[in-house]
């Protein structure tokens, strides 16, 4: 964990996904720097807009790419307010990475289902291309995703590149649908009666609003797998990401300092974690 380095950035692109969030690319802006980054899936940085504060974000990029890093963000404050004024060109920086990590290794030679809900989908692009860089490594990959309005879905240029490239198997709901909507309609748990699962040789990661965790992991504990092959991300109680301010505490686990990333059986474990 790194609490003391920050790396001054210059935000290269910014991409509009839908009214609400943006995909905003950053380049560490000294060489030597750049190349010595790294992260695992799953951990977090510490963004900070000069003269408006930082804020943890998610990092929603690939762990091979050693030029850019991507942070998918929704406008919902005064740094996020600053950040959403700002153009290609401008200076913010970072620290870190903070936090535990998706098991990816451990997963290996077994099926993963990565279950989404609204700008959950951001926290699992890191893992999503950590499966793309070592495909031959895991075995059928299910990844279901599900918003409120088929507007709020995010990075759906990708959709082909995840079913046809990567070979995923990609399930999409929404519950309150458009007129142009051809998709399912529900909630995203129904989309798991949709898969085959074998349970001794399956892991999942479930990432998205917190209330969602129960009923999703609930089911796929009915359906026979452990709760600590469930991993689940609690990257929305993260504040300062040093167990400082103690925002994140949750019982005696500052979950920013033990978390984001955790099984469920310990979330279970954990008393209003959820």
């Amino acid at each position: 964990m790194q609490t003391d380095r920050g790396y001054k950035c210059r935000i290269t692109n910014i991409v509009e996904l839908t009214g609400e969030e943006k995909l905003f690319q950053l380049r560490i802006i000294d060489r030597h720097e750049r190349q010595i980054f790294s992260f695992r899936p799953g951990q977090f940085l510490m963004l900070e807009v000069p003269g408006y504060g930082q804020i943890p974000i998610s990092i929603s990029s690939s762990t091979s790419n050693n030029e850019f890093i991507e942070l998918c963000i929704r406008k919902a404050g005064r740094v996020t307010g600053a950040l959403f004024q700002a153009k290609a060109g401008a200076l913010v920086a970072i620290r870190g990475p903070f936090g535990s990590s998706f098991p990816m290794d451990e997963m290996a030679d077994s099926n993963i289902i990565l279950v989404a809900g609204g700008l959950g989908i951001a926290p699992l692009r890191a893992p999503l291309f950590w499966i793309n860089d070592h495909r031959d490594r895991y075995n059928k990959v299910h990844l279901l995703y599900g918003t409120k309005e088929p507007s709020q879905m995010l990075f759906t240029y990708q959709f082909d590149e995840w079913k046809k490239v990567n070979h995923i198997d990609l399930q999409t709901i929404v519950e309150n649908p458009s007129p142009e909507w051809q998709g399912k309609t529900g909630m995203i748990t129904e989309l798991l009666n949709d898969i085959a699962i074998e349970p001794a040789n399956t892991y999942a990661i479930v990432c998205g609003p917190p209330v969602m965790f129960k009923f999703v992991c609930n089911q796929l504990d009915r359906k026979g797998i452990p709760m600590n092959r469930m991993f689940v991300s609690l990257e929305r109680r993260m504040h300062c990401g040093m167990g400082k301010c103690c925002r994140c505490m949750v019982g005696s686990t500052f979950t920013c300092v033990d978390g984001p990333v955790f099984d469920y059986w310990s979330v279970m474990n954990l008393q209003e974690a959820i």
